[in-house]
């Protein structure tokens, strides 16, 4: 059987325009030979709309759309990702659903039957749960349908615990010819072998082909990698589509069935290859570059700008932004204040020279002398300390919001995830912009990732990596000063912030006592900053945003 693939990048709440890529699509693969074309979970209204679900119109809205979209198909049909009003009286008032669309209109609905509710997911305020899975008879096949989590049910993840049926062991009992799998997965680093693997082990255990169709695009902090697969009944890959982009493709299934298999255990400890290693910074490039572009695109930007400090950090967010959204969209602004060194100067100007994009100079010492003369009776008698540190990242904040608020561009800003842990950021300052690019990558990331796009030519001037990092906000100043190195500063954060471990288990692993209860006492403390930052693009298995709900105010120490 012939599948069109239709691996699209839509936008949460545009149901025009997603309807106008839905069709687009449906056209051209029809066209390519298509015999059913498949389509990403929630395609109708992108995902995830959240909230937008609880206004009044947005779900019969969506439900309108898709009966255009199902008027427009002839003898090809089409299954398509929505938003179903819940038929019954019990529950949510609403199903995560796809349509299965043929000869103008909806002839079955299939609705998903576990719905995430972890991290970034908050399925279950907005769904009802399916009871089983929906199977399709068309052509004489028996054609299985899941949607994304349905095929995460596995004793080696542990959010498998959360569920209580499994769809596709259901599946597995129904002799089906075909299965498919609309999905979004979001994607972070070491996540898609995790996923195919699930993909194949599905197939085997259905002993049929499995077309598991993904979402693409970056949407708020998600970013969704595409990478659809088709898994023969074998668990061998047969098709994979492309990563960060979209694709609409036509690919063979063969529905002859395997003999029967059971899958082994998932191994998740499985790693990449050393090759993979290798291309680690390739992926979180390709991944931060679509997430960069589709927020400030969807958002109705054209242009950016980026405080350039002759760093590390703002550096690889001015050649992000260059390679999202050209160079000639780019702003990078120079804000030197006394204690600004001339080689930082050097340094930034010599990246937008490599980068091609435009550079300007403001010059901040004197008004921050201002605001010190202003502060001055306040601050009689007492020493110099942070407070007027701070003034010159908090001036630097006011003038690159203003060059955004006048010229309509995106502020970037250029805080990493060791920095925005411990509180090495300016409320109101640096922290200043409408967009975290790089809030999810430790320090040590940031180094292999500037390394990496050095690796044909120098784009970032190799001083800036190889000195010393330093915010320069007063005279021979360095970050470890009062931090650890980086790499075992990272390694600390890791532990505490993603896997949640305690101060105890990380003296265990090896680190000092002080400098494990320094650092989680930075992270404890820095909580409030960190709720009124920029949205930041996620690219690992936690990120600060959504995904981590810790109080404010609370007083647990471990």
């Amino acid at each position: 059987m012939r599948i069109g693939i239709a691996q699209l990048n839509t936008t949460v709440g545009d149901l025009a325009g997603n309807r106008r890529k839905i069709l687009a699509a449906y056209d051209t693969l029809v066209a390519q030979g298509a015999q059913l074309v498949v389509y990403p979970e929630l395609v109708v209204t992108g995902y995830p709309p959240r909230d937008l679900l609880f206004k009044s119109a947005f779900v019969p809205d969506n439900e309108d759309s898709l009966a255009e979209i199902a008027t427009h198909t002839g003898e090809v049909p089409a299954l398509v990702g929505f938003v179903e009003t819940n038929p019954s009286l019990q529950g949510r008032r609403f199903h995560n659903a796809a349509a299965f669309c043929h000869h103008g209109e909806v002839h079955v609905i299939a609705r998903k039957c576990l719905l995430p509710t972890y991290d970034v997911f908050d399925e279950d305020r907005y769904f009802e749960a399916a009871a089983e899975p929906r199977v399709i008879t068309h052509a004489g096949l028996r054609i299985g349908v899941t949607i994304c989590e349905d095929i995460w049910k596995n004793p080696a993840i542990p959010t498998s615990r959360l569920y209580h049926i499994d769809p596709v062991s259901t599946l597995a009992a129904q002799d089906i010819d075909l299965a498919i799998n609309l999905s979004a997965s979001p994607w972070h680093h070491a996540k898609d072998h995790v996923r195919e693997q699930l993909v194949t082990d599905a197939a085997r255990a259905l002993r049929c082909p499995l077309v598991y169709v993904n979402a693409v695009g970056g949407n708020d902090e998600l970013i969704f990698d595409g990478q659809s697969l088709v898994a023969g009944p074998d668990g061998a890959v047969r098709e994979r589509l492309a990563a960060f982009a979209e694709d609409v493709r036509v690919v063979e299934v063969g529905l002859s069935t395997a003999s029967a298999t059971v899958p082994p255990p998932l191994d998740l400890t499985r790693s990449h290859s050393t090759d993979a290693e290798k291309n680690t910074p390739a992926d979180i490039h390709a991944a931060l570059v679509l997430g960069l572009r589709d927020y400030a695109v969807k958002s109705g930007f054209k242009r950016a700008h980026v405080a350039l400090s002759g760093g590390i950090d703002s550096a690889v967010v001015a050649v992000l932004a260059a390679d999202a959204l050209g160079a000639e969209n780019v702003t990078g602004i120079s804000l030197p204040s006394v204690f600004s060194s001339q080689h930082s100067r050097d340094d930034a100007r010599r990246l937008a020279q490599n980068l091609g994009i435009a550079f300007e100079t403001i010059a901040i010492a004197d008004t921050v002398a201002a605001c010190e003369r202003a502060l001055a009776p306040c601050f009689a008698g007492r020493p110099r300390d942070v407070a007027e540190e701070n003034i010159q990242a908090r001036v630097r904040g006011v003038i690159m919001m203003a060059l955004s608020n006048k010229f309509g561009s995106l502020l970037l800003t250029t805080g990493n995830k060791s920095e925005i842990a411990v509180g090495y950021c300016t409320l109101y300052g640096d922290m200043c912009g409408g967009l975290a690019v790089i809030s999810d990558l430790f320090k040590t990331q940031v180094y292999a990732l500037a390394r990496w796009m050095n690796r044909d030519r120098e784009l970032i001037p190799w001083n800036t990596i190889e000195k010393p990092p330093s915010a320069e906000l007063r005279p021979g100043q360095l970050d470890q000063d009062s931090l650890p190195p980086y790499d075992e500063l990272d390694a600390i954060l890791k532990g505490y912030v993603e896997e949640g471990v305690s101060r105890r288990e990380l003296i265990a692993r090896g680190h000092a006592a002080a400098t494990v209860n320094d650092i989680a006492r930075k992270v404890d403390l820095n909580e409030y900053k960190r709720k009124q930052a920029a949205p930041g693009l996620k690219i690992t298995p936690l990120a600060f945003g959504v995904g981590r709900r810790i109080p404010i105010v609370q007083k647990y120490v471990n």
